[in-house]
């Protein structure tokens, strides 16, 4: 009886599962363009007690795989193929993985097109039935169905965006750039940088169709050109990052009317900065306490404290990512550490959080991984 215990426990230690499934360790995949050093999507170990993060290496090759999405069941994950043509078409597609948590490989399961140009962000719903996503060249929204076996089916409800702002080389027409879906799931919020708008749309879980809401946009500045968007933990408020401005605007929101409403707008920039940038990635911090927006061209990361009352956003530092242009970076799921994407330095930076202050410090962890964009993270156990 002794031997057969023993070797049993000897067999379950050493399979894959059991020995990547320690407490508090982490997956972590990065979405990356497919130029220079990489060749799809990578994954990484992340260790939350220590901050480490250990190379697992290439689990995928697709096509300019940018922005990811894992499936809720944490069985699936989904990456847009950043392109202008599919299968003659012009049109972008987004490919399906089935994921193997023991090893963090991933095994296609089909590619689908998503009947808009450059598509950038995706999301599953909370029901687990729909995939919604936005395409920035030609500005459109689009939801596919989620078929049981991860699988994506055709646009099933797809919206083409109107108009144009203010800045006549970037804003001529409509440029979709993030897609963030409510707590409640019945709205769906679409920054569109083209127009200058926060769309809000009704989402439909019934029948995973989307719909204009009442009314269908907040406004910013003319010019500012939103991009990302991010809750509150407590559902009152919202940001959003302006590309173009180098700012972020605070929002309060309506969770049920679906309405957001323009409380302020702050630079991302130290106030004697003279060269170009572009504000990227927005994170509210997990204790809801901190808001987080990076610049491409400064190269740094701002760090605001969220007035609890009220939701606007005071100034607290800024720091460098080490790197050029982070396009996206990530605040793990404990709060403590933020990984920033350098994309045109190939790297990831790991940081460690203050969570009383804000404010970080490096670890000393600089990886390489060719121009990453996306960062998400699962539970490795």
């Amino acid at each position: 009886m002794k031997k057969t215990f023993a070797a049993l426990l000897l067999a379950t230690l050493l399979t894959p599962l059991a020995f990547a499934a320690t407490k508090g360790e982490y997956l972590v995949y990065i979405g990356t363009y497919t130029r220079g050093k990489s060749k799809g999507i990578y994954a990484y170990r992340f260790d939350s007690a220590k901050g480490a993060l250990t190379p697992v290496g290439l689990v995928a090759e697709t096509e300019h795989p940018s922005f990811l999405a894992i499936h809720p069941n944490q069985r699936f994950l989904y990456a847009v193929n950043e392109i202008a043509r599919y299968k003659g078409e012009q049109a972008g597609s987004v490919s399906a993985f089935a994921l193997d948590r023991a090893t963090a490989k991933l095994t296609p399961l089909n590619r689908v097109s998503t009947r808009g140009t450059i598509p950038c962000h995706l999301v599953v719903d909370k029901t687990q039935k729909y995939l919604l996503l936005v395409n920035y060249g030609s500005g459109s929204t689009a939801v596919l169905p989620v078929k049981a076996d991860g699988s994506l089916g055709e646009v099933s409800s797809f919206i083409q965006h109107q108009g144009s702002s203010a800045d006549p080389r970037r804003q001529r027409g409509p440029h979709a750039h993030s897609i963030n879906l409510s707590a409640d799931n019945r709205f769906a919020i679409v920054p569109d940088l083209g127009l200058d708008h926060v769309i809000v749309y009704r989402f439909d879980a019934s029948n995973g169709t989307i719909s204009p809401n009442d009314p269908p946009f907040a406004t910013v500045k003319p010019g500012s050109g939103p991009r990302h968007f991010d809750f509150h933990p407590n559902g009152k408020f919202a940001y959003v990052i302006n590309e173009m401005g180098s700012s972020v605007t605070a929002f309060s929101w309506d969770a049920a009317k679906g309405v957001l409403t323009n409380l302020q707008t702050i630079s991302t920039l130290p106030a004697d900065f003279r060269g170009e940038n572009n504000s990227a990635d927005i994170h509210v911090h997990p204790n809801g306490r901190f808001v987080y927006a990076s610049n491409r061209g400064h190269d740094s990361i701002a760090i605001f404290a969220i007035d609890k009352v009220k939701g606007t956003l005071t100034f607290v530092d800024r720091f460098s990512t080490q790197g050029k242009t982070p396009r996206n970076f990530a605040i793990d799921p404990t709060g403590k550490f933020l990984i920033a994407a350098n994309q045109d330095t190939d790297n990831l930076v790991v940081f460690r959080i203050d969570p009383d202050t804000g404010k970080v410090t490096p670890t000393g962890q600089n990886l390489e991984v060719g121009a990453p964009v996306c960062i998400k993270f699962l539970p490795a156990w």
